[in-house]
């Protein structure tokens, strides 16, 4: 199930860059007038402020992993220990 939460994220993140992208290009071409470039100016805006809190989410579990990894390397480590003195 994780999976899927995942992947739906995965698929929002790059459907939501990908718009950023766009009203990006839509900016540096010139492709844009005036009554819809503030709308497009804030709707970016937007998408920055979600893709950040997105990247954050994922900075924070890859902490949390890693976090978890050493510490079950560690208790290996105790245990591989353990059992050579105990020889």
């Amino acid at each position: 199930m994780a999976d899927k939460v995942m992947m739906r994220q995965k698929g929002s993140f790059t459907k939501s860059f990908e718009q950023l992208e766009h009203i990006v290009t839509k900016f540096e071409e010139g492709h844009i007038d005036l009554d819809e470039a503030l709308p497009e100016f804030e709707r970016g805006l937007g998408l920055v402020e979600e893709l950040k809190e997105r990247l954050k989410e994922v900075e924070n579990k890859v902490e949390v992993l890693k976090k978890q990894f050493k510490d079950n390397e560690m208790e290996e480590d105790e245990a591989r220990e353990e059992g050579e003195e105990g020889k």
